[in-house]
């Protein structure tokens, strides 16, 4: 059979979850990877421009957008039979994949209230979290498949650092605010008044005093005394997981949040809200720590769960757990691996991906399906100028010019 994926292809999280899928379904079928837009692109990364690969066309934005024609001369010319689509937020291909008869699912990830109906369009979804099969489990070909990483790629390294300095771990990506890096950072703060003997390492890819120019000061303190590290560039698998000791991760919203499985899977344990999905990976003592929740709203976007707002006291309460129990850290890490082993080991929780993909029918016939079709086309048509505006590259880097001139 001949799989396509259609994804955002650089490197980045999403894009890790098509290669684990690639790399799962590479074992009975042929896979394709067709390269949607995004924050960037990976034509000129060897890592990411691999035979399978065919670079979509480019309209400069971040949204989901997809030239139709060129969408279906790539699955004419890979004789393809089923397309997953990974985070999705236009419905006009999968509209289009279906007059041909083509078979399609979705990873899901992002959905607001108003979409939820809409994925009656796909033939088959695949969830990852139980979060987000509680969502989806009326679709009657909706699978539920638990999140796993690869423990021969993120294993335990030997750290060549000289000192018992305890050191806290923190991956902040292209999204430090969703990633609540500043929450970290104050925490981190916090500690280093009650004088502390720890220290904080980020690795973010972006710059993160243009992205919270009001922390300017504690992170520049928090550097000068020691007390933190960033590295700012990207850094491809396995990472930098080996230079802490333990993970810290107070997100704020997550689809999956593969650094904590990823983390804890290289011997960290971790420190994580206590939100799904991020506490369906930790347990409490037995893997690591978990961040008390202080509020909820709702994302300016309307994604379907709410933004959470990790306490920094409870954080800064579960880094100090640690600091008092530095004894027992050996131990700890060697808990987090165990676990790691036995509950987020990919290849495992991910046997059954083949039959999902060979077994599901193509439900043409449905009234749910053809009812779904429906409502996404209106739904397109309905959508806002705007939507297609604010993904627009220029307009977001003009929009963060003028958040790094003002500081708001």
């Amino acid at each position: 059979m001949n799989i396509g994926i259609v994804t955002t292809w650089f490197e980045r999280g999403a894009a890790y979850v098509s290669k684990q899928y690639m790399d799962v379904l590479n074992k009975e079928h042929d896979v394709f990877i067709y390269a949607r837009g995004g924050e960037s692109e990976g034509k000129s990364d060897p890592q990411w421009n691999l035979e399978n690969v065919w670079w979509g066309k480019s309209f400069n934005s971040v949204t989901t957008k997809i030239s139709i024609k060129d969408l279906k001369k790539w699955v004419s010319e890979n004789k393809i039979d089923v397309v997953l689509f990974n985070e999705q937020h236009i419905w006009y291909p999968i509209i289009e994949l279906n007059k041909m008869g083509v078979k399609t699912g979705a990873y899901i990830d992002f959905y607001t209230s108003d979409m939820v109906e809409l994925f009656g369009s796909y033939d088959f979804l695949i969830c990852n979290t139980k979060r987000h099969y509680s969502v989806f489990d009326w679709h009657p070909q909706s699978y539920y498949v638990p999140w796993g990483t690869l423990p021969e790629l993120y294993k335990p390294r030997q750290n060549d650092k000289n000192d018992e300095q305890i050191v806290f771990f923190h991956s902040a990506g292209m999204n430090p605010l969703r990633k609540g890096t500043d929450v970290l950072i104050n925490a981190a703060n916090h500690l280093e008044a009650k004088e502390e003997e720890f220290k904080v390492l980020i690795h973010t890819q972006v710059n993160l005093i243009d992205f919270f120019p009001k922390l300017s000061d504690i992170i520049k303190k928090l550097i000068r005394v020691g007390k933190l590290e960033v590295i700012t560039q990207n850094v491809s698998a396995p990472g930098l997981y080996f230079l802490g000791d333990i993970y810290v991760y107070p997100s704020r919203l997550d689809g999956i949040g593969l650094t904590v499985p990823e983390a804890i899977s290289s011997g960290l344990p971790s420190i994580v809200t206590d939100e799904p999905p991020m506490n369906e990976f930790v347990k409490k003592d037995i893997n690591g720590r978990l961040i008390r929740v202080e509020n909820k709203k709702y994302r300016n976007d309307n994604y379907y769960w709410q933004m959470v707002e990790p306490e920094t006291e409870s954080l800064a309460k579960q880094m100090k757990y640690y600091l008092d129990n530095s004894n027992q850290l050996e131990y700890n890490k060697s808990k987090a691996r165990e676990y790691a082993i036995e509950k987020l080991n990919w290849w495992s929780n991910a046997n059954e991906l083949n039959k999902i993909f060979k077994n599901t029918k193509l439900l043409n016939n449905s009234a749910l399906k053809h009812d779904s079709l429906e409502k996404a086309l209106r739904y397109e048509k309905n959508r806002s100028i705007l939507y297609y505006v604010k993904g627009y590259k220029p307009y977001i880097k003009f929009k963060n010019r003028i958040k790094r001139v003002f500081g708001v």
